[in-house]
């Protein structure tokens, strides 16, 4: 049997096994005649522990180093190697994959072997720059979500007064809305008097709403309304100081903004997401099916005896993720658009399998978008109709003849 001798790619390598309180640290180098010398050494995760790390592993002019992505624990030990080291960054998963692994070799010597032989597969690593901007945009959203579940909870507790406002106003918080609530919770009980703060449209609606706000709120409910709305204005306004820092950061990226923003369902904060997690170039990504695999937008792969099965999609990037399905339902309430219309024809088999491709639809015009810099062109809610005129055509003509008629079809001529 011929043996087969793997190529050595990089002399002088390291893997790190990344703790929070350790690293275990192994460097390598090849002597050649296929022999190869390691050491393995523990680290600490301070800052001067790391700068001990790189002294140490410069002994060896190690060059090349890997490390796999747990969790935030690999933020520092990028941050104060980079600059010295070529880092590459590893997914656990793919390292799992990677056959030949002898059960007493340590992650970090594991990590050092295959980075020497090049059976490595990097992950996307973005700049400092687009590292802040994804910071600010997953932590603003989090602050969304503090927003919605407190929101949830007034809900909640106007239940529990029998006020049923969110019957009547679509969004309890609008101007009318929140004139009703601080009323209410200062200890207005009249119905009348809460009615007659509405603006708007909701004015119409009078008679409905005054007896939606026939109720009885406690002492203590009035009490509990007061900090809800407390909370929902300090949540507001730390939302907006988020909005203001991501707005300055990325003005000198507004006109891939203004066109991201143009895709139907996107708006400006969904926009700033998909530049945030994306970065402003496509580089990164050879094509969009690259780009759709790292995000975990790609249909899943399950083929059984012959036959294709339902797949679940592979897990990505989970912000990225979220942004383009909200963006996708978005997008379904649209008129007459191409991306409505392919949610409607895939809504029949779930609207969650409908709400991931047409996600992924989004993905791939923001990634033409920003490589190309090109406008969004919408193909029209009438896409899926032209496609197939002829064959629909066809149909409907056979389907007359059946029923005894004699067909000729003339054209109309276009009107403007």
């Amino acid at each position: 049997m011929r043996r087969v001798v793997m190529e050595v790619l990089y002399p002088y390598v390291a893997g790190l096994d990344v703790h929070q309180k350790v690293i275990v640290a192994c460097r390598r180098r090849f002597l050649g005649a296929n022999q190869a010398e390691s050491e393995v050494e523990k680290f600490g995760t301070s800052t001067r522990e790391l700068q001990r790390l790189a002294a140490w592993l410069a002994e060896w002019s190690v060059k090349q180093v890997a490390l796999e992505s747990t969790g935030v624990l690999w933020h520092p030990v990028w941050n104060v190697l980079c600059e010295q080291f070529a880092l590459r960054l590893v997914n656990a998963q793919h390292l799992k994959k990677v056959p030949g692994r002898k059960t007493d070799v340590t992650d970090a010597e594991w990590l050092a072997q295959c980075l020497q032989f090049g059976l490595l597969r990097a992950s996307f690593v973005p700049s400092t720059q687009v590292r802040e901007w994804r910071d600010l945009t997953r932590q603003r959203t989090k602050l969304l979500d503090q927003r919605t579940s407190v929101v949830n909870r007034i809900h909640k507790t106007l239940e529990g007064c029998n006020i049923k406002l969110a019957t009547v106003a679509s969004d309890i918080f609008g101007v009318s809305g929140r004139a009703m609530l601080t009323a209410l919770s200062a200890g207005e009980q009249d119905a009348e008097r809460l009615a007659a703060l509405a603006q708007g449209r909701l004015q119409v609606a009078h008679e409905e709403l005054v007896a939606s706000l026939e109720g009885q709120v406690s002492e203590h409910q009035q009490w509990v309304l007061q900090r809800l709305l407390k909370q929902v204005e300090f949540l507001e306004r730390e939302i907006a100081l988020y909005d203001d820092r991501l707005r300055e950061l990325l003005r000198p990226f507004e006109a891939a903004l203004t066109r991201l923003d143009g895709i139907d369902g996107v708006g400006r904060r969904t926009a700033e997401v998909l530049l945030a997690e994306l970065g402003p170039e496509m580089k990164q990504f050879p094509d969009d099916e690259a780009l759709a695999k790292w995000a975990g937008m790609c249909p899943g792969n399950h083929e059984s005896a012959g036959k294709q099965k339902h797949g679940r999609t592979a897990k990505g990037n989970k912000w990225l993720r979220r942004a383009l399905v909200t963006a996708a339902h978005a997008a379904s309430h649209s008129k007459n658009t191409y991306l409505s219309a392919r949610f409607a024809r895939l809504a029949r088999g779930g609207k969650k399998r409908a709400a991931v491709a047409v996600g992924h639809t989004i993905l791939v015009a923001a990634y033409h978008i920003l490589k190309e810099e090109v406008e969004y062109r919408d193909l029209g809610g009438d896409y899926f109709e032209k496609r197939t005129e002829a064959q629909t055509t066809r149909r409907l003509v056979k389907q007359l003849e059946r029923f005894g008629y004699q067909v000729e079809l003339h054209r109309l001529p276009v009107t403007a």
